[in-house]
């Protein structure tokens, strides 16, 4: 399965961008990992971003804070449950300052929310990153999950 990761905004911080790689790499044992960095804009600029990148065949996840908080084990579940089901991606969407456009939230299989804080779009990659990571280890009994 393909991980695709869609944000609003660039991942300048040097820190904040190796620590991603290195969640990037591991995750690519198990999966694809895609990151694409969409310029911010107007409610309809932004959606029609969202909209060319996302594949046809993908289960889309809006990251949201009023979303559906998951466990780390309720995660893996969603990731595997995703797998099974056929689907060629998925495609974790996270907005910019102004969040993510309402259509792009509504056209979500999932809403998920990090956390009941608001992260800044750069932060939640890495928090996502990390914990796609942990799924992926769950899923394959590989003691990381301590």
């Amino acid at each position: 399965m393909r991980i695709l990761v869609l944000a609003v905004g660039k991942l300048k911080d040097r820190g904040l961008r190796a620590l991603v790689d290195d969640y990037a790499k591991r995750i690519s044992h198990h999966a694809r990992w895609e990151e694409h960095e969409l310029k911010d804009g107007t409610d309809p600029e932004v959606t029609a971003r969202f909209h060319s990148r996302i594949p046809d065949r993908a289960h889309v996840v809006a990251l949201e804070v009023l979303g559906k908080p998951l466990t780390s084990l309720q995660l893996s579940k969603h990731i595997e449950s995703v797998q099974m089901q056929g689907w060629e991606s998925m495609a974790l969407c996270i907005g910019g300052s102004h969040g993510l456009p309402k259509a792009i939230t509504e056209q979500a299989h999932l809403q998920l929310s990090l956390s009941n804080m608001t992260l800044p779009h750069r932060l939640a990659r890495l928090v996502l990153a990390e914990q796609i990571y942990r799924a992926y280890t769950i899923l394959k009994g590989q003691p990381y999950d301590h």
